[in-house]
């Protein structure tokens, strides 16, 4: 049986770029303008994007659960909205090699269409009325699940999204650890977003099977090149690129040390033995890469619905299996044009990680035939009508009269 298992699961998981679940069909291939590419170099605009990350242990969500803080949806408008998850589902071996269940997904996905549409006018949350924002793709590999959600006023203008879904775990192929990556093209912008849960472990040198996960999700995932054959296949040829998730690096200290600094606060010297900013300082994989201040306490390992770290208190076998706090879930992004807001964490007790949140504006480059329509929809003729750009009238840093935001 386990061969046929694996075999089945492997075919399921190269069903193609396109399998993924989204509010709208992607009918159309090309943009809705035909854009000269010699006139996008000088136009950009900016766009507030929203990060979060979060190892839910296997814990299905309850219909009341409270996203305002993980999303921040009252303090922080942003334009794309990305929600990566790992352990969705207890990664047991009926649901690694089993069918997929989208269930637990689509009560996620249920519930962030709640809270990014409440309707703000009534303070009332959303009860079917009128979206404000859009799932433009959600895909699920087994506990890895990201969810991709826009402003609907942008979503014509997102085009060529795709998925590419990396097994790492048993056998090297299936997906109890490995990525789901997502890219889409912004006006003329690549994006891709890559939700992660790395191989677990806290004794030495257990963060060589992170780095060697983070080399296979590297040179395996691919997306098609496109109707022109001008998007990029790889990772890190897109134009912004985030690694999201349970990337499980620890810190390299006796336990008992890192346990002594946790309660001081001591986050620097924590984080001068961290493995993953060794990894973006000195490493191989991750060299080039960046991550925003970490002024927040390790998100890993506490007691489920408590504040307490896990192995703080022994209570008979429980002494056996200690986890020293860690840094384990991240956001680091790869290229330019990206500026970080916001990196903290949030503090839900569902499970035994906190949420880690991140909000960016990035540079998203808009043609000239586009701009030129927009002139005409902002003139005084057309006033009235509200349109999703912000006009730029400068190339300075980051300097733009509205900005596109995302968040993880």
């Amino acid at each position: 049986m386990w061969p046929i298992l694996v075999v089945n699961k492997i075919l399921k998981k190269r069903l193609g770029n396109t399998n993924f679940v989204a509010d709208y069909h992607h009918t159309y291939e090309q943009p809705l303008l035909s854009i000269d590419q010699q006139s996008i170099h000088h136009h950009p605009d900016y766009n507030k994007y929203n990060y979060n990350t979060w190892n839910v242990g296997g814990v299905a969500p309850h219909q009341d659960l409270n996203l305002e803080d993980l999303l921040d949806t009252c303090n922080n408008s942003c334009d794309i909205y990305v929600l990566g998850f790992q352990e969705i589902v207890p990664l047991k071996a009926s649901n690694v090699l089993g069918s997929e269940n989208n269930e637990v997904s689509s009560k996620w996905n249920s519930l962030i269409r709640e809270a990014l549409n409440k309707n703000t006018e009534n303070d009332d949350e959303w009860k079917g009325g009128p979206q404000e924002f859009q799932c433009i793709i959600s895909k699920q590999m087994v506990g890895v699940f990201i969810s991709v959600w826009t402003r609907k006023d942008l979503r014509p203008f997102i085009h060529h999204p795709s998925v590419s879904c990396i097994g790492c775990g048993i056998m090297g192929c299936l997906g109890n650890k490995g990525s789901v990556s997502v890219r889409f093209r912004l006006h003329e912008t690549s994006f891709c977003f890559v939700c992660s849960h790395l191989a677990s472990g806290g004794r030495e040198g257990d963060e060589k099977h992170r780095n060697s996960n983070v080399a296979e999700i590297f040179s395996r995932t691919t997306f098609p090149k496109g109707p022109l054959f001008d998007l990029p296949r790889k990772i890190l040829d897109h134009d912004h690129v985030v690694l999201l998730g349970d990337l499980n690096y620890r810190i390299s200290l006796p336990e008992e040390s890192t346990r002594l600094l946790v309660e001081k606060g001591d986050w620097d010297s924590l984080l001068q033995n961290d493995q993953l900013m060794m990894e973006l300082e000195n490493g191989n994989m991750l060299r080039g890469w960046h991550e925003g201040p970490i002024k927040f306490a390790p998100t890993y390992k506490y007691f489920p619905n408590s504040d307490m770290y896990y192995g703080c208190c022994y209570h008979g076998k429980k002494a056996e299996k200690k986890r020293a706090p860690a840094w384990c879930d991240r956001i680091v992004w790869y290229g330019n044009g990206l500026k970080q807001l916001v990196y903290n964490r949030s503090e839900s007790k569902l499970s035994d990680h906190r949420p880690v949140k991140a909000i960016f504006i990035a540079q998203v480059r808009v043609s000239t035939e586009l701009r030129n329509l927009q002139t005409l929809f902002l003139s005084e003729r057309f006033e009235h009508i509200k349109t999703p750009f912000g006009v730029s009238t400068t190339n300075d840093d980051f300097l733009c009269k509205k900005q596109l935001s995302f968040r993880l």
